[in-house]
């Protein structure tokens, strides 16, 4: 059996172990460096790799398992539904550095799981069973698993936390709200809770993890193993090396506007390539600052200019009025 969720100093009983979500299209190759720089989390996960008849894995996530240069550990997400090509991509990319194969059981957004993929395959659990079955067997690495608690209600958890007992899963990642609520409403830590107690299994929570105090209640709340962090890490990005910093004993570092504008400065380097036209990497850039946005000012006056500039000298115009 491999070794379940190689994390640094897990074995040992580290408390909170963090991990950062994957979102699509946003933390990719740029953001886990640009983490790297800022104090990275104790594990990441790459985008999801689209799995179906037609597909290959996708360079430039291939590329964020290669050269991401953080030193730490990086499993790679599938996305898919069908047996045979879950089982021959899963079995590709464990030619590459990969700490582990993970599963999107959760991804909300319509055009994912009308296709009855990520959060779509919990309308469907004896599918899901042969899912498990599948990369379990194929898998020689660890396996794990992100979740959300249920499609419409949360009547499916229970059951998808019986297979991943069955299959013997090495890590339950947990967001506590359906795939209706989107990201709207408050998770649900009793579910998380109940996960945490039915599986050996680490299982770690997300959604809403939004500072240190946040991780603290919800690993209090629930009993967690660790926690994984998405939008929130987008907003502030020093999250994970404040979560480091907790619980090490060490004084949590707490940025300013200055810091928020070096933040901008960073993103706008990171993001940049050779074949990427400015006007490509500013909305590539508004789509990250629209997270960091919304703890600038309450009002969202940041935002609302910060949409509407057109041209990188008018975007760092706004970022030097609200932030300098």
């Amino acid at each position: 059996m491999p070794p379940r969720f190689p994390l640094p100093g897990l074995a040992a009983g580290a408390p909170l172990p963090s991990a950062l979500a994957p979102m699509q299209d946003v933390t990719g190759l740029p953001f886990m460096r640009l983490l790297g720089k800022y104090g990275p989390p104790d594990l990441f996960f790459t985008e999801y790799f689209r799995v179906h008849a037609h597909s290959t894995p996708e360079k430039w996530i291939l590329d964020s398992l290669h050269f991401h240069g953080t030193g730490k550990p990086v499993y790679a997400q599938l996305i898919g539904e069908d047996l045979f090509h879950l089982r021959r991509t899963a079995r590709l990319l464990q030619q590459h550095p990969v700490a582990g194969i993970d599963l999107n059981l959760g991804c909300p957004a319509p055009k994912v799981y009308r296709k009855n993929v990520g959060g779509g395959l919990l309308r469907e659990l004896e599918h899901v069973d042969r899912v498990f079955g599948t990369l379990r067997e194929i898998c020689e690495c660890p396996f794990t698993v992100k979740t959300r608690i249920g499609f419409d209600d949360d009547q499916p958890f229970a059951e998808v936390c019986r297979l991943a007992a069955k299959h013997d899963i090495d890590g339950l990642s947990v967001h506590g709200r359906t795939v209706r609520q989107m990201y709207r409403g408050e998770i649900d830590p009793g579910a998380i809770r109940s996960a945490a107690e039915a599986l050996s299994c680490p299982v770690f929570a997300n959604g809403n993890i939004t500072s240190v105090e946040a991780a603290r209640a919800i690993k209090a709340a629930t009993g967690c193993k660790g926690v994984m962090i998405g939008r929130s890490a987008i907003r502030n990005p020093f999250l994970f090396r404040q979560i480091r910093e907790y619980r090490e004993g060490r004084p949590v570092f707490q940025p300013r506007l200055r810091d928020v504008r070096t933040y901008v400065e960073d993103l706008w380097s990171f993001l940049a390539r050779p074949d990427l036209p400015d006007r490509n990497r500013l909305n590539r850039m508004k789509k990250f600052l629209n997270f960091v946005g919304q703890s600038v000012d309450a009002e969202g006056g940041f935002l609302r200019e910060m949409r509407r500039a057109r041209t990188s000298m008018d975007f760092f115009t706004v970022c030097d009025h609200w932030l300098a």
